[in-house]
């Protein structure tokens, strides 16, 4: 496979997750974007769409990594997204347990963990850093422009994700609109990946 291949899984991954978890929340009718995180969607009959596009895009983000390595710009960097696409292979793998009342019926958050779902989280918690280090490693260029530009990413990420879990652990404060911060903080991650995608295949 050529790098170019590699390196366009990386360009690919993340629209495809976008609008694969636009598409199965819009289908659902107690689902409620603004309040439920992503990961939830695994969850009901349909649960198997996000755990493929789960599995999915973690498997471009791997190539991703790989094709980064054999380009070169950072060794370290390309470490980093491969962490961030374990988190997501695992957060596929591991089912995440019900928060925020969805499904239906059940309590916004449980007493005592699944080990799935517990294994869910480490696994997100992982790729959710990595990624973050990860824009601020490949801000070390000649770019002051894209410099910039990964530093504010990844400080917003990890902003945002920490807004989000508050929001998931039923702080009153953000509890209602953890999916759309949520939404928010996977928007500047997958766009980050996208754009240093771009930027190594014209490099």
């Amino acid at each position: 496979m050529g790098n170019q291949t590699l390196l366009a899984c990386g360009m690919a991954a993340g629209p495809l997750f976008t609008v694969a978890y636009v598409l199965e929340g819009a289908a659902r009718v107690d689902y409620k974007p603004f309040r439920h995180p992503v990961s939830s969607l695994a969850l009901g009959r349909a649960g198997w769409v996000q755990t493929v596009n789960f599995l999915l895009t973690g498997l471009q983000s791997l190539i991703f990594a790989v094709g980064l390595w054999r380009a070169g710009p950072s060794r370290w960097g390309a470490l980093l997204i491969g962490l961030w696409a374990v988190g997501l292979l695992g957060a596929g793998a591991c089912r995440t347990d019900p928060v925020s009342g969805y499904p239906v019926g059940t309590p916004d958050q449980l007493q005592h963990p699944t080990r799935a779902g517990a294994l869910h989280d480490q696994f997100s918690l992982i790729g959710f850093l990595a990624l973050a280090v990860a824009c601020l490693v490949f801000a070390l260029s000649n770019s002051p422009g894209w410099a910039l530009y990964s530093i504010a990413s990844g400080v917003l990420f990890a902003t945002t994700m920490a807004l989000a879990s508050a929001a998931f652990s039923q702080r009153q404060r953000w509890v209602d609109l953890g999916g759309l911060i949520q939404r928010v903080s996977l928007t500047i991650g997958w766009t980050w990946q996208t754009l240093l995608a771009v930027r190594i295949l014209h490099t």
